[in-house]
């Protein structure tokens, strides 16, 4: 006798695939953010003069203040060095830039013709509401210098500079001035007397009394003279490295 047809079907249904299982380790954005961090702690505390130039980052207590591998450390390093913040030293580690003499010059010469360009379009651009962010500015480095807090002062000289910059409508010569301003901080950082202020609030006062009426030409010759006199004030000292890393980057 034949046999019956089986009922079953002759192929097996396909068991649905299985998710992939998560990759382990922290994904591109989070490797992003820490980069990013690490990053804006060093070149927050050289803008604040907390990290002297010559002082040493070696990669050991990075990796560990901010929980990363040495291929990051070394990453952002490098970064760094691109943007003149650090020197890599072939085995000897890296170090925040010392800027020499010759680089000094150089840099404020540079300077102080990108201010005269950026000051020139603030007078010609700035509206009332920028006016009033300059001043209100210029009140809070003025308590900053009164409260004899010199790094929030330096930080807030640095921060008029790039207000300026920002308030000029030209995104190059801000990020042209960003990176000069970094570099002055390091020459500031090494040279400035202790005590000294790296910006004279008064003359930040006066361009932005310039910049109010409309004088470009009287606020490019103030900006001038407040550099050069900047750069004449400034003095040799010796870089101090011996405070803890994670304090001077402002982890501590």
């Amino acid at each position: 006798m034949p046999k019956s047809p089986d009922p079953r079907p002759t192929t097996r249904a396909k068991r649905p695939a299985r998710a992939a299982p998560p990759l382990s380790g922290p994904s591109t954005d989070d490797s992003a953010d820490v980069e990013t961090r690490l990053y804006r702690a060093v070149f927050d505390s050289v803008m604040g003069q907390r990290l002297k130039p010559g002082t040493k980052l070696p990669e050991a207590p990075l990796c560990e203040l901010f929980g990363v591998s040495r291929s990051v450390v070394r990453k952002v390093l490098q970064k760094l060095a691109h943007d003149h913040i650090v020197q890599l030293r072939p085995n000897r580690g890296a170090i925040v830039a010392v800027p020499t003499r010759e680089e000094t010059r150089q840099i404020f010469e540079a300077r102080r013709a990108l201010e005269a360009a950026i000051v020139r379009l603030v007078a010609e651009r700035a509206t009332a509401r920028d006016l009033k962010g300059l001043r209100e500015q210029l009140r809070a480095e003025h308590e900053a210098m009164h409260r004899f807090d010199q790094p929030a002062w330096a930080r807030l000289a640095s921060a008029y500079h790039l207000r300026l910059a920002e308030l000029s409508g030209n995104p190059i010569l801000q990020r042209y001035l960003q990176e000069i301003v970094s570099r002055c901080s390091l020459i500031v950082a090494v040279h400035q007397p202790p005590g000294n202020a790296s910006c004279e609030h008064a003359e930040h006062e006066r361009i932005v009394d310039c910049i109010a009426r409309g004088d470009a030409e009287g606020a490019v010759q103030l900006m001038d003279q407040h550099l050069r006199e900047l750069e004449e004030h400034l003095m040799l000292g010796s870089p101090d490295d011996e405070r803890n890393l994670a304090k001077l980057l402002g982890l501590g």
